[in-house]
């Protein structure tokens, strides 16, 4: 049978459950398909301090899980399955499950967030909130003081790197080739910046553990010109290699940047696609940060809303 839905929120996170509460409140009746991570990026995050309203800090787990019964408390009905398939071409929008159900959706609200991209190294993957971060601005507090790592060239990794020296003793740049992919401007911050040490030609042999083998305490690094290996005694070890959106299933029929994030028209959560709306990580390459894929969500939802009113169907 072919369910029909005024409102179905693709993704969970902070975005969608917060878009789930909005919606909901606005009697929408929202079906929230939550993906292969309920949750998102938050439910492997340790700790959590700078999300407001939560004074002594929350695990990211925590989180999720208060703001999936808030979502449930007004009406939203969770569902913990995939979306493997859509197609956005006709009036109705179609939605298809990982079993082949099909849902007809009169809006949509995108919400499936984007993952970090990683060394894909075994000892990263056991650090990980253990030292290893994808985040400097979730994560640098924990590393106040201390000496710290961050891998890549880019933007990000500049920022990553001239954020953390505000905060640590030492920021070790490790950086592939002998340039780096960042701007002109942010490459003059990182070597203006006394305590961001740059080690060219330097790739992660491995990522060191303390004594007890639980945190982060070093790193042994490749010279990729000399074959030449060091080890650096760091408490942060930060990965800034770039995100992949998870919006690979929206190709074809939703414009999209050429790293696959969601466009978005102006100050609005609207896509390309009438009654299509994108919040979160999946359209958002600049902030990445919980509390503004919140807002961006409750914007997804009241964008749904007034489209609804519009066509006459709310």
């Amino acid at each position: 049978m072919i369910e029909q839905h005024k409102c179905v929120i693709i993704g969970s996170g902070p975005a969608g459950y917060t878009a789930a509460i909005y919606a909901a409140r606005a009697n929408m009746k929202p079906v929230m398909f939550t993906g292969m991570q309920p949750g998102g990026q938050l439910m492997t995050t340790t700790e959590v301090e700078n999300f407001p309203g939560y004074p002594k800090g929350i695990t990211g787990p925590e989180m999720m899980e208060e703001l999936k019964e808030q979502a449930e408390r007004f009406g939203t009905e969770v569902r913990y399955e995939f979306i493997s398939k859509v197609d956005f071409s006709g009036d109705v929008h179609k939605i298809f499950t990982e079993s082949g159900q099909e849902i007809q959706a009169h809006s949509v609200i995108i919400s499936t967030g984007a993952d970090a991209k990683w060394l894909g190294l075994e000892s990263e993957e056991k650090f990980k909130n253990n030292g290893v971060s994808a985040c400097a601005v979730c994560d640098g507090f924990f590393f106040r003081g201390q000496d710290v790592a961050v891998v890549g060239a880019g933007d990000t990794a500049a920022e990553e790197a001239t954020y953390l020296a505000k905060l640590c003793k030492t920021v070790h740049m490790l950086i592939r080739r002998d340039e780096m992919r960042a701007s002109k401007i942010m490459q003059e911050r990182v070597l203006n910046t006394e305590n961001i040490i740059v080690h060219w030609n330097t790739e992660t042999d491995e990522v060191l553990g303390d004594e007890t083998n639980e945190f982060v305490a070093g790193m042994r690094v490749r010279n990729n010109k000399t074959g030449e290996k060091t080890e650096i005694p760091v408490g942060g070890f930060f990965v800034a290699i770039g995100h992949k959106p998870n919006t690979d299933i929206f190709k074809g029929f939703l414009d999209m940047d050429d790293a696959g994030y969601l466009i978005t028209d102006a100050k609005s959560s609207r896509t390309n696609v009438d009654g299509v709306f994108a919040s979160g990580d999946a359209q958002d390459n600049v902030y990445r940060q919980a509390v503004t894929a919140a807002g961006t969500g409750c914007m997804a939802a009241l964008d749904a809303e007034r489209y609804l009113a519009a066509k006459g169907l709310h």
